[in-house]
């Protein structure tokens, strides 16, 4: 039986397991009852170092192997997978308004949604999905308004608030109140397992208060720092008006659990994609 290793003990996460797809939910946004999910490894077609449940179509994987597995996985939590939208991540913060003329793009057609890390849509059966394999998910959900959003958020996008970017857009477009706003912080790599240059960590001391620099950045070695992905997120959706009671963050690190999760850092590059997924009703 595989073993999962927690990072913390916020038990923020549910795992599921259905017709042999093993999935993770966040507990806010279940009780909500907004449709997501986060894959596994488990559960696909896909072999070797892809196996099993790659959804991308661009890390060599067959096609017929990627179009089984999202149908696996799309069945299991509850969406129609020829409905999803693919993001495009370029670590940016570009965010993309998703309509029923978008539907499909990235999986049956051909998709114009390019360089767009962020995708918000207030249109309901539409599936949203974004990629990763170590970079953090961000799921928003507006219970008010009736908006979700997904984003992607590695180091790039962090320092750059790809939060407060998603959080500003959501206000601007649909009126939604941050406040009332619903988040998670999806499985990601963890501050024990992320290491980074000082010219990275300089870009953090710039951006976020001494304070808080201090409490993302931990010092390993001349000019070395473990990062904390998580912390950092959580300081810029909280400064974006995110209620901490209405904050998740992930307790599962992606390089922690290589056999349960892709994870670029522990493959070395040798890996398939995770997707975060979340529609409207």
């Amino acid at each position: 039986m595989l073993q999962i290793q927690y990072a913390n003990q916020n038990q923020s996460t549910n795992i599921h397991e259905s017709e042999g797809v093993t999935y993770i939910t966040f507990r806010n946004l279940e009780e909500a009852g907004v449709i997501h999910g986060f894959s596994t490894r488990l559960g696909g077609v896909s072999k070797d170092h892809l196996g099993t449940m790659n959804l991308s179509f661009h890390r060599g994987d067959e096609q017929e192997a990627v179009f089984e597995n999202h149908h696996r996985f799309a069945k299991a939590i509850g969406y129609d997978e020829r409905k999803l939208v693919f993001s495009d991540q370029v670590h940016t913060t570009r965010i993309h308004k998703v309509t029923e003329a978008d539907c499909g793009k990235g999986i049956i057609r051909e998709s114009d949604i390019i360089g767009i890390d962020g995708l918000v849509t207030n249109v309901p059966e539409i599936p949203l999905i974004t990629f990763c394999a170590d970079c953090v998910p961000l799921f928003f959900y507006d219970p008010v308004k009736q908006v979700v959003a997904l984003a992607h958020s590695g180091w790039r996008g962090t320092v750059a608030r790809m939060g407060k970017v998603m959080v500003d857009y959501m206000q601007q477009e649909y009126g939604s109140q941050p406040e009332d706003i619903l988040c998670a912080i999806g499985p990601s790599i963890c501050q024990s397992c992320y290491e980074i240059s000082e010219d990275v960590a300089e870009e953090f001391r710039k951006e976020f208060t001494a304070e808080q620099a201090e409490a993302m950045l931990r010092a390993t070695g001349p000019g070395k720092y473990h990062l904390d992905l998580w912390k950092a997120n959580q300081v810029i959706l909280t400064e974006a008006g995110i209620r901490e009671e209405h904050l998740e963050i992930t307790d599962i690190c992606t390089c922690c659990n290589p056999d349960f999760l892709f994870s670029h850092r522990a493959s070395h590059g040798m890996r398939g994609n995770l997707g975060a997924v979340i529609m409207l009703k």
